[in-house]
């Protein structure tokens, strides 16, 4: 199976509990997406949607560092918890932000 290029490649198990650390706490803490999006902000990070998924990106570089099911807090629960995002999708249809 071909990993899609949208999406971060898979973290090792080092890297993946570096982030789980650093920003699962502020996916866990959010009272709606937009102070997601800004405390997500403050640490240098973005939030972007590839694929169907949740994927924050690093700002500076734009690169898609991790998911939030790699965080443990995959889209499907902080839309149960937070509402639907709404979405701006990108012409290809497969990515977006929120709008």
């Amino acid at each position: 199976m071909m990993p899609d290029p949208d999406l971060p490649n898979p973290l090792d198990c080092e890297t993946r509990a570096l982030f789980a650390r650093f920003l699962a706490p502020i996916l866990s803490r959010a009272t709606d997406w937009t102070a997601l999006t800004r405390e997500l902000a403050e640490k240098g990070y973005q939030l972007s949607f590839r694929s169907g998924r949740l994927v924050i990106l690093e700002e500076m570089s734009g690169r898609a560092v991790c998911t939030g099911r790699d965080l443990g807090c995959p889209l499907s629960d902080l839309s149960a918890r937070l509402g639907r995002p709404a979405i701006r999708v990108h012409a290809s249809g497969m990515t977006g932000d929120l709008a």
